[in-house]
């Protein structure tokens, strides 16, 4: 059983789609697995799930004793083994005692195969609470270097908060934008953080019309990026495998088909 926390230094490098998106591909791949949304003060999870009607309760409920651990979790309409724990705006961490989190945690540990919590981003309140919940963490970054600065001040965080096992995680990779100098390389993004690269998911508008209509792209095995996710998966289950060379059709193929 693992617990995995992901997160990011900075907003905006689509740390909540890949934490869906991973938490798909593992439930695909016969895994039992449980999404905790963490990120208070954005608490999209569910409608990026497109679960956001089947919300009853919520993090605060459960405190309250208004209802069970069981009762709060939201099973996924496509996936059988894939769980939500949904997050409520208006519970602040300032208000959550550590040690009922971590027995809950401890709770599900027992009924699932992965737990993966999706953390606030580093600079934002909330992060150090969310990332003492695992020994293990998914770092989210882009080939820009805010990101990866601030993405290397989280790991020493995490590092000093004694979450040892790190794994790098680009999102948004595009070779034509690292060839022509726009972009920062995969080369820089390790020089700077120095964990291992768990994965590469590529630029791809598909991304966004799939978080729009509470449809994860891994579950579209028709478009390159989804198969981005199926090799995170393996990697994270200690199988060696290639990155993904970037499938696009040419710009005049993709126009005019």
């Amino acid at each position: 059983m693992r617990t995995i926390v992901i997160t990011s230094g900075k907003g905006g490098v689509g740390k909540s789609s890949m934490t869906i998106n991973i938490g798909y591909a593992l439930a695909s791949s016969g895994m039992k697995v449980c999404l905790i949304d963490a990120d208070f003060g954005l608490k999209n999870l569910d409608v990026m799930m497109g679960l956001e009607n089947r919300v009853i309760y919520d993090l605060k409920d459960v405190i309250s004793n208004k209802c069970s651990l069981n009762q709060i979790l939201v099973k996924d309409k496509r996936m059988e083994s894939l769980y939500l724990l949904p997050a409520c705006k208006s519970l602040s961490f300032e208000n959550l005692n550590v040690d009922y989190m971590t027995k809950m945690i401890e709770q599900l540990k027992e009924e699932f195969d992965y737990i993966l919590i999706d953390s606030p981003a580093g600079i934002e309140k909330g992060f150090q609470y969310a990332s003492g919940l695992s020994q293990e963490a998914i770092i989210v970054v882009t080939l820009d270097v805010v990101s990866l600065r601030d993405a290397d001040r989280v790991i020493g965080l995490l590092l000093k908060q004694g979450v040892s096992h790190l794994h790098m995680l680009v999102n948004k990779y595009n070779d034509e934008d690292i060839h022509k100098g726009r972009s920062l390389s995969l080369k820089d993004a390790y020089d700077i953080l120095s964990i291992p690269l768990l994965g590469i998911v590529y630029d791809d508008h598909a991304m966004i019309e799939a978080n729009n209509k509470g449809m994860p792209v891994f579950m579209d095995k028709n478009l390159a990026v989804s198969g981005c996710f199926s090799r995170i998966v393996k990697r994270l289950e200690g199988v060696e495998v290639p990155f993904q060379k970037n499938k696009k059709k040419p710009l005049l193929e993709r126009i005019f088909g």
